[in-house]
C-alpha cells in the first residue's frame, strides 16, 4: 500500500512506504485516534447541564427560568445603579421577552472609595478601592409579600494616574466590575430561593 503527502516546497508528491512491520504512518494513525475519541464523546455532549439552565428545549421551558423572568427590577439611582440594574435584567431575563411581572426586586446601593496607598513624594493616592454594598428585597406583586432579602457586596481596586481622564475611566471600570459581581450574587441568591419554592422538601416521616 502507498501513501502520498505534499512537501513544504512545490507541489510534487513524495512516496511514503509503510514500515517493515506493516504499520501505517504516525500522522494518519493520530488523526484516526482523535476522530475515534470525538465520536465516542459525542453521545455524552448533552449529559452535562448548568444548575439553572432550562430543563427542556428553549429558554422558557424551565419553571425556574420562568419565575426569574417574571421579576421586575425597580429603578436604581446614579450611574452605578444603572449598571447594576442592567446586569440584573440581563441575568434574570436575557431573552428580551416581557412576561407579566409577578415579583418586584428593590435594590439600594451604598458606595465608598478608599485610597490606601499614597505617594510619599507627591502626596497623591496611587490606587483606590471602590466598596459597594447592595441591600436587596424581593416581594410578590401585587400582594407585596416579602420572599427574600439580604446584602451583597464587592470590592474592586484600580490604579490612579496623573491624567485626570485616565482616573475617570479606571474608576468607571471598577464600578462596572462591581456591578457585574453584585448582580450575579443577587441573582444566584434569588434563584436559590425560587428553586426551593418550586420543589419544597417534604416533611420527614415520623414513625409510629
Amino acid at each position: 500500500m502507498w501513501w502520498f503527502r505534499k512537501t513544504a516546497v512545490g507541489r510534487s508528491a513524495v512516496e511514503t512506504r509503510p514500515t517493515a512491520e506493516g504499520r501505517l504512518p504516525a500522522a494518519p494513525f493520530r488523526q484516526m485516534t482523535v476522530l475515534l475519541a470525538a465520536l465516542l464523546a459525542l453521545p455524552l455532549a448533552g449529559c452535562l447541564q448548568p444548575l439553572y439552565a432550562p430543563a427542556g428545549i428553549g429558554f422558557d421551558s424551565s419553571p425556574l427560568a420562568a419565575e426569574l423572568q417574571a421579576i421586575e427590577v425597580d429603578e436604581i439611582p446614579l450611574r452605578l445603579g444603572h449598571y447594576v440594574r442592567n446586569e440584573l435584567i440581563f441575568g434574570l431575563n436575557g431573552t428580551g421577552s416581557h412576561p407579566p411581572p409577578r415579583y418586584r426586586l428593590m435594590v439600594t446601593l451604598r458606595e465608598r472609595v478608599q485610597t490606601p496607598i499614597l505617594d510619599t513624594v507627591t502626596g497623591r493616592a496611587t490606587s483606590a478601592t471602590v466598596i459597594v454594598d447592595a441591600e436587596y428585597r424581593l416581594v410578590t406583586v401585587p400582594q407585596e409579600v416579602e420572599l427574600t432579602k439580604g446584602i451583597a457586596f464587592n470590592i474592586a481596586s484600580y490604579d490612579r494616574f496623573s491624567n485626570r481622564f485616565s482616573n475617570v475611566r479606571a474608576a468607571r471600570d471598577a464600578e462596572i466590575r462591581n456591578a457585574r459581581v453584585i448582580a450575579e450574587s443577587i441573582r444566584t441568591r434569588i434563584a436559590t430561593v425560587m428553586a426551593a419554592r418550586l420543589s419544597p422538601v417534604p416533611p420527614p416521616v415520623v414513625p409510629n
